[in-house]
């Protein structure tokens, strides 16, 4: 069965052991190694690596829920109060709203984010 036309078909975004190499914490390439771009989706996805000791600082996402998955590496995240450690296949759910920092350790880390799609920017009237 085809889908309807105008609307792609499923395929595979990302071969992530390919965007990582040798590993988490190899040198080279570091951010946002991937994100997923095609047009009319209603998700946003990345694949970030963090060199060894690299930390996104504690923020806010006020927002958008993120489902976080540490594909390589380890770390520690950073909110709610008590740290926790993170490893190779951990699943973390960032609700909108909550403080998320995360920091990479001895070996690096690599992660994929998944939330839904922030919308574009908008112009509206003053008070809407």
């Amino acid at each position: 069965m085809t889908s309807p036309v105008g609307v792609p078909d499923p395929r595979i975004a990302c071969r992530i052991p390919g965007l990582l190499g040798a590993g988490a914490g190899r040198s080279g390439a570091t951010g946002a190694l991937w994100k997923l771009a095609e047009s009319g989706r209603q998700l946003d996805a990345n694949v970030v690596r963090l060199d060894p000791g690299t930390r996104v600082a504690p923020h806010i996402e006020p927002d958008l829920d993120v489902l976080l998955v540490v594909v390589a590496g380890d770390g520690t995240l950073d909110g709610g109060g008590t740290p926790q450690d993170l490893a190779e296949g951990a699943v973390v759910w960032l609700p909108h709203g909550s403080t998320r920092g995360i920091t990479a350790g001895a070996d690096g880390l690599a992660y994929l984010t998944v939330h839904r799609r922030r919308p574009g920017m908008q112009i509206r009237r003053r008070g809407d």
